[in-house]
């Protein structure tokens, strides 16, 4: 049986995810290793771990894994090369699935080889010094080398490129397998292809979201920035020069513009304008700003993952997990199991706990819900 991986968010899982998955269980087992409670675009999930990966299985995948949250919080890059890391780790996936707008398996490979070159790096320093921000520079960069453009400028490609990078570069065999991204990346109301940004502005799912899904996400509490806004600005009002020093993504002073606008401020989206410029785009802000918020500096997000933990399966992905346990090289916790490294589980933990407190709800969730968890199989209608 092949197993197929996908890295993904699921944020919240919608029809066009659904489709993703029936792709890929016609040629094998799907195994999603998934963002935890905090997403790559620097904020919390709008609904639980747990709650977006029983929804995942429920809609026809077999494992879900978390994607620890010093990965998912990284830069593009680093969110898909963490990805490829474990999943190579894993030691019984054979590929990895992902979505592109373009389509082309082969420009996609052929982008990710010309990003790698001497030359490329050459011309993006030279960019940079210009004062663009990196988005643009590295657009620019691939331009002057004959490479597409366009490559770079829509999110799944983006993505797409940088999963291919990360197989060429840690020498990986993961087969790459691309699925066209129909519909708007943003604001697509296309029930087939819908828009997970649009998705998280409203409350109203049920075209857009299976019903197997749907099940599972009535009742279930959905988080916000702004529920936890005060929360998070009492962190950052809290913080030392010392530790904005040590947040990830602040070279170039970032750190001290990001503090200065803290300390003035009223409110994070004041703090966003206040430090953001053509040179640093909203995303990068934003994950600094969680990582202020989780106390992650930039050594810890750095850090190499010492276990990944499981959060939903069924009869399948049980089977993959036995075997992933017995050729893998990362160890696999189930939800609530204690952790092995004492330094990264506190890190985990604090993270959990803090989650509470974006829930859109009269009254802020309880800490310790990790601890008290437990992977529950779920019976997959696909």
């Amino acid at each position: 049986m092949k197993k197929i991986g996908v890295i993904c968010e699921y944020n919240p899982f919608h029809n066009g995810h659904k489709k993703q998955l029936s792709f890929m269980k016609l040629q094998g087992a799907a195994i999603c290793l998934m963002s935890g409670n905090y997403v790559q675009r620097g904020e919390p999930a709008i609904l639980n771990k747990y709650v977006r990966a029983a929804a995942a299985v429920a809609c026809g995948a077999d494992l879900v894994l978390e994607l620890p949250v010093t990965y998912a919080l990284r830069s593009a890059e680093g969110f898909a090369a963490g990805g490829v890391e474990i999943l190579n780790r894993l030691g019984c996936v054979d590929a990895l699935c992902f979505g592109s707008e373009s389509g082309s398996e082969n420009e996609l490979m052929q982008t990710a080889k010309l990003l790698l070159t001497e030359q490329f790096a050459v011309k993006l320093r030279s960019e940079l010094a210009s004062g663009v921000s990196f988005p643009c520079a590295r657009q620019n960069a691939l331009e002057d080398l004959g490479g597409n453009g366009d490559l770079l400028e829509n999110p799944n490609d983006i993505l797409a490129v940088e999963y291919c990078k990360a197989i060429l570069q840690q020498g990986s065999g993961l087969e790459p397998m691309v699925l066209t991204r129909e519909g708007s990346y943003h604001d697509s109301t296309d029930a087939e292809n819908p828009s997970a940004s649009m998705l998280r502005t409203t409350a109203q799912w049920e075209r857009f979201v299976p019903a197997e899904a749907m099940r599972l996400y009535d009742g279930a509490p959905r988080a916000s920035v702004l529920s936890g806004e005060r929360a998070w600005l009492a962190r950052l009002r809290f913080m030392s020069e010392r530790e904005y020093s040590q947040l990830p993504f602040g070279s170039e002073g970032l750190w001290r513009k990001l503090m200065h606008a803290c300390r003035e401020q009223a409110t994070l989206e004041d703090v966003v304008a206040a430090t953001k410029s053509k040179r640093y785009t909203r995303t990068r802000l934003m994950r600094m700003l969680l990582c202020a918020c989780l106390g992650i500096t930039g050594e810890m997000l750095a850090w190499e993952a010492p276990y990944v933990r499981v959060l939903a399966l069924n009869e399948t992905g049980r089977k993959i997990l036995r075997e992933a346990r017995e050729v893998g090289s990362v160890p696999i916790l189930n939800a609530g199991e204690h952790a092995p490294d004492g330094e990264y589980a506190e890190l985990e933990r604090r993270a959990s706990d803090l989650y509470g407190l974006f829930a859109m709800s009269e009254k802020p969730l309880p800490p310790s819900a990790e601890a008290r968890t437990r992977v529950v199989p779920v019976k997959s209608k696909t």
